[in-house]
């Protein structure tokens, strides 16, 4: 027996600043009218791929399906735009679930920051001087010595943003798989990065802190003068991210691969 359709009547429009999305916003309401989010069946988040990470992040914790319109620029995360049958695409949709990686940075003077990223955890050199970072997996060191601009840890879902520009792989969207991506590495100088399993516990140190201090970032959360981060993947929390039929996430990342 096929399994019934889920209705999304009750949604809740979010959009970006920018005209295009503003408007959207106001023709879209009007039309199909707008519930508190708490209350909605579907988020519509109305804008690009920032908005649709803005919108994981302030919903993280309310497991409701967000469902994205491209009103920006490269929309890698949304559908495209089109204000007919709105109801009957939500419906339709393909539904991805993703987990977010979990951050704590200690700074120099020990204190702790926590911090959730859909994308990546990055470290970064501060200065003019690169950055030397131990990386430990599981408790082992695997590398003594990386020296580098920085290095990050992407998950699916963020390995086609900044992992890919830093030649980091793209990783099919359900892979059990974290990226291990450095930042223009000096030495070892060949080395491209690691995949990791996604239940690895991964621990990057600063040396030479006080000659080379390190910044690290959660998506767009940045902590300054750090020692040591440890990242895991969060998976006692779930986003659920809506694609139209043909255009999910796991297609989009395959067709990623093949683009020239």
């Amino acid at each position: 027996m096929a399994k019934p359709k889920q209705t999304f009547e009750k949604i809740a429009f979010v959009a970006s600043e920018v005209p295009e999305a503003r408007q959207a916003l106001a023709r879209l309401s009007g039309r199909y009218g707008s519930v508190e989010v708490r209350e909605a069946d579907a988020i519509v988040a109305l804008g690009g791929d920032g908005l649709m990470l803005q919108t994981l992040h302030r919903y993280m914790n309310d497991r409701i399906p967000i469902y994205g319109m491209n009103r920006g620029s490269v929309g890698f995360l949304m559908n495209e735009y089109r204000e007919d049958g709105l109801i009957e695409r939500l419906s339709e949709a393909e539904i991805s679930r993703v987990h977010p990686l979990s951050m704590v940075a200690y700074d120099i003077h020990g204190k702790a920051s926590k911090a959730l990223a859909i994308n990546e955890v990055s470290l970064f050199r501060e200065s003019f001087q690169a950055a030397k970072l131990r990386i430990s997996i599981d408790g082992k060191v695997r590398m003594e010595e990386l020296v580098c601009d920085g290095v990050l840890v992407a998950t699916p879902a963020g390995s086609t943003a900044y992992n890919l520009s830093a030649h980091g792989p793209i990783l099919p969207i359900n892979a059990p798989l974290l990226a291990l991506t450095p930042i223009s590495p000096f030495r070892p100088r060949r080395w491209r990065g690691a995949l990791l399993p996604n239940k690895a516990r991964i621990s990057i140190s600063a040396l030479e802190i006080d000659k080379r201090p390190v910044s690290a970032v959660a998506d767009a959360v940045e902590m300054r003068h750090v020692e040591r981060v440890e990242i895991e993947q969060a998976r006692s929390i779930d986003l659920f991210m809506m694609f139209d039929p043909g255009h999910n996430l796991d297609e989009r990342i395959l067709a990623e691969q093949f683009r020239y």
